[in-house]
C-alpha cells in the first residue's frame, strides 16, 4: 500500500476500509472501498490533493451537492462526501461487470441493438443533466 493509499484508508477508516485502486485519471482517482456501515462496496473518488488546494474544498463540495440533485436512472447517485485529512472525495454504488471498453475490445463491434440502448441511455441521462444546469467536460 503506498503511502497515499496509507494515508486515505486511515482517514477514512471509521467508515470506509479501501480495499484497492480501480482507475485513475488526471483529476482523481477511484477507489474500490467497504462501506462499513451498510455492509456494501462502494467506489470512492479522491481529487488529486494539489488539485483540491487549487480548486478549494467549497468549490469541489458545491459541485458534488449540484450532482446529488441529479435523479435519473443511468446516472450513478451520490451516497457520501466530505473531506478527510485534506483529501476531498465523494462515495457511489460500485457497479460490478464488464466496461463498455472492455466489451468493445473483447467483441470489436456491438450488435446494433445494443448499441442503439447504450446511446439512448447516455442521451437521456445527458439530457437530464443539462435539464438540471449541469454540463458534462
Amino acid at each position: 500500500m503506498n503511502q497515499f493509499v496509507a494515508r486515505l484508508a486511515t482517514a477514512l477508516a471509521t467508515h470506509y476500509r479501501v480495499e484497492r485502486e480501480l482507475g485513475a485519471g488526471g483529476m482523481a482517482t477511484v477507489y474500490l472501498a467497504h462501506d462499513l456501515k451498510h455492509e456494501r462496496d462502494v467506489a470512492i473518488k479522491v481529487l488529486h490533493p494539489d488539485l483540491g488546494a487549487a480548486l478549494g474544498a467549497e468549490r469541489f463540495l458545491s459541485e458534488i451537492r449540484t450532482t446529488a440533485r441529479l435523479q435519473h436512472p443511468h446516472i450513478l447517485p451520490l451516497l457520501d462526501s466530505g473531506a478527510a485529512d485534506g483529501l476531498l472525495f465523494y462515495v457511489m454504488p460500485y457497479v460490478r461487470g464488464e466496461t463498455l471498453r472492455a466489451r468493445l475490445e473483447r467483441e470489436k463491434q456491438l450488435p446494433i441493438a445494443d448499441a442503439v440502448r447504450i446511446a439512448r441511455e447516455v442521451a437521456g441521462a445527458l439530457d437530464h443533466a443539462h435539464k438540471q444546469g449541469v454540463i458534462h467536460r
